[in-house]
């Protein structure tokens, strides 16, 4: 008992570093495993689907062990569990980018809890520890805001106005203004009127044949990211075919239309949220 308790200071020093902004969550393990089991899987899940409107500055992933087994084992297994966690997120649509530190700490009590069965506190201390920090909020100033707001507009057309003018094939329109929910082939609300605007201009303009082009971000080895409603290996698709079937309903007719899946194999290099996104290619104009 003395030596679990030794461990009290630690944990005072090291949660008062979090500031109220962070989001922590908490990933638990069996005895001696770093598979993570599958109700937490399922609970972590639902923590990273919430951290689609998250402008996230980094992601710290911490290990931890109960006081049975040596130190080095301790350690060995922490960094295990830190790294299954980290697996989980990059396969996930989270940039690895964003993980700053992926650790395992050994033996550590990170809480101070009202409990006196010490299989109990034990349980408590085998698990991962998730930080997630977001980055500041910049208020602007209007004017320049203003400016800013001007100068991408005489940059850059709003994509019904692309689909309106002239167009050739092999001409791509990336829907950079249509986002999807991580981990899901739904857009986000903030989407459904964008989208709206894009089926009326494509109805209105019949003379054009296209593919439509799904994509994901921040999958490894350019696999396909899996779709969190279906649990298949093929987000990239799913979201093709959501916003295929979506033009459908609008009236557009399917014989103008196809649908594709390019998982992760053209990122465009900003913001990961970008990657997860679909553009349509221009496969026929009509004369």
């Amino acid at each position: 008992m003395n030596k679990l308790f030794s461990y009290i200071v630690c944990i005072i020093g090291f949660n008062v570093a979090f500031s109220q902004n962070e989001l922590v969550h908490d990933v638990y393990f069996d005895t001696d495993e770093y598979v993570v089991p599958s109700t937490e899987e399922n609970r972590l899940l639902l923590f990273i689907s919430k951290l689609t409107d998250v402008d996230i500055a980094s992601i710290s992933i911490f290990g931890f062990c109960d006081d049975i087994g040596a130190d080095d084992y301790n350690l060995k297994l922490s960094q295990q569990r830190a790294d299954a966690i980290k697996y989980i997120f990059s396969s996930n649509e989270i940039s690895e980018s964003l993980i700053t530190n992926v650790d395992g700490k050994g033996e550590v009590l990170l809480k101070i809890v009202a409990e006196k069965d010490l299989n109990k506190i034990r349980g408590l201390n085998r698990k991962v520890e998730i930080i997630v920090k977001p980055k500041p909020q910049i208020i602007e100033d209007k004017q320049a805001a203003i400016e800013t707001k001007v100068t991408e507009t005489e940059k850059k057309k709003d994509i019904p106005e692309r689909i309106k003018g002239d167009l050739k094939v092999g001409d791509k329109i990336v829907f950079d203004n249509i986002l999807f929910k991580t981990g899901y082939a739904t857009v986000t609300p903030g989407s459904k009127k964008k989208l709206e605007a894009i089926a009326k201009s494509l109805l209105e303009r019949d003379d054009i044949y296209f593919t439509i082009q799904g994509h994901v971000c921040c999958t490894q080895f350019t696999r396909d990211a899996v779709d969190r409603r279906t649990k298949k290996r093929n987000l990239s698709e799913a979201r093709a075919k959501y916003v295929y079937d979506y033009f459908a309903k609008k009236g557009i007719s399917k014989k103008r239309m196809r649908h594709l899946g390019m998982r992760r194999k053209f990122p465009l290099g900003g913001d990961p949220k970008f990657d997860r996104r679909v553009e349509i290619l221009i496969t026929y104009v009509g004369d």
